[in-house]
């Protein structure tokens, strides 16, 4: 029978052919023992060759292939219920991360039990992987480079799916008003800016900025 792992590690994909190897790969070269963490990657029918990408690492990874498109809010959710792991993180696709990640903040977490969440500072790369600047993950909050306890994560009820952009910021919030997220003020996680950002198309951005503001009377 396999050991149950104790972290669980989410990476959602669409369209991400170039930089997904370069993320996998950086989760799979963790210093944390091999057997204690798993990697869900999850294709949310992509157009491109995401597919064939993930396939290369399909003997280490436990792959999830979305028939049709879910969003990314609806592929996070399904990944997260065949997570098996206590500790639950996201990196993204376009993403990656230092070798002693999951470490840290797996070690900050079992070491404080009473705390709930547990989130890296990171630095913001362009499309070369050039560091642009560092960023404090409490002041300049982001969806990934947060590791959570499962339990208190299906608690809230996952990601509203309704949100295709701003679905972290929902679920943080929601996520606050119960639990507390603490920093570890190490940058650990590499988020990368780049054309292709969701978060760049500002007219989407700013509708659903508003419903966030509707929904949680901001």
């Amino acid at each position: 029978m396999s050991q149950i792992p104790q972290i669980s590690v989410i990476i959602p994909a669409f369209n991400e052919e170039i930089h997904i190897g370069r993320a996998i790969r950086s989760v799979l070269g963790q210093t944390v023992d091999e057997k204690e963490f798993e990697v869900i990657v999850i294709n949310d029918a992509s157009t491109d060759r995401t597919a064939y990408a993930m396939e290369l690492f399909s003997d280490q990874i436990v792959i999830i292939q979305n028939d049709k498109q879910l969003g990314l809010p609806g592929s996070l959710n399904k990944a997260i219920k065949k997570a098996r792991g206590k500790y639950i993180v996201r990196v993204d696709a376009d993403d990656y991360v230092q070798a002693d990640y999951l470490y840290i903040l797996r070690q900050f977490l079992e070491f404080n039990t009473d705390m709930d969440a547990v989130a890296c500072d990171y630095f913001m790369i362009d499309s070369m992987e050039n560091v642009l600047e560092r960023k404090n993950c409490m002041t300049d909050p982001i969806g990934c480079g947060i590791m959570f306890r499962a339990d208190h994560l299906i608690a809230i009820g996952l990601y509203d799916d309704e949100f295709h952009i701003h679905e972290d910021q929902d679920l943080r919030y929601r996520f606050e008003q119960k639990y507390t997220i603490h920093r570890v003020q190490l940058p650990l996680y590499r988020y990368r800016q780049h054309d292709g950002n969701m978060t760049k198309d500002q007219d989407k951005a700013g509708i659903f900025e508003a419903k966030l503001s509707d929904k949680h009377a901001l």
